[in-house]
């Protein structure tokens, strides 16, 4: 069964290309639709402290700024037009939120080798790995 729609997050560094690529070239093979996804991680903040309006503030512009970083690299990669989602949140919820309400069959990560106390720790891409509703490609990345 070929792949319908397909979820690509990235986060937005230099590896983001890769794979980007890789999910770009799935979907022209399919004939999927494509999704590009950024999660900018959440800075939690007290909720009653002076801090509230800076942080949000501070959050807008990430988002803002993640926007046109987002809406840069898939013009580089020959994807103007694809749809782009930008949210603010933490990356697992808002990836396993993704695939569950467009609906994806195909979510397309990057994946880093882990070594010493990374191995223990509970990795985003293990745990999206498990959870996901769908098939999901882990792209290997450099150290």
């Amino acid at each position: 069964m070929d792949y319908q729609r397909i979820i690509v997050a990235v986060d937005l560094d230099t590896e983001s290309e890769r794979v980007l690529a890789r999910a770009k070239w799935l979907a022209d093979f399919t004939g999927a639709k494509l999704r590009v996804l950024h999660v900018v991680e959440y800075v939690p903040v007290e909720p009653m402290g002076e801090a509230l309006l800076p942080a949000v503030n501070i959050e807008r512009e990430l988002v803002a700024g993640a926007r046109n970083r987002l809406a840069e690299l898939t013009a580089a990669a020959g994807l103007p037009d694809v749809e782009q989602e930008v949210v603010a949140g933490t990356i697992k919820a808002d990836l396993l939120r993704a695939v569950r309400d467009w609906p994806a069959d195909l979510l397309v990560i990057g994946s880093r080798e882990r070594h010493g106390l990374a191995l223990i720790v509970n990795l985003t891409e293990d745990a999206v790995l498990h959870a996901a509703a769908c098939d999901v490609l882990a792209v290997r990345l450099s150290d």
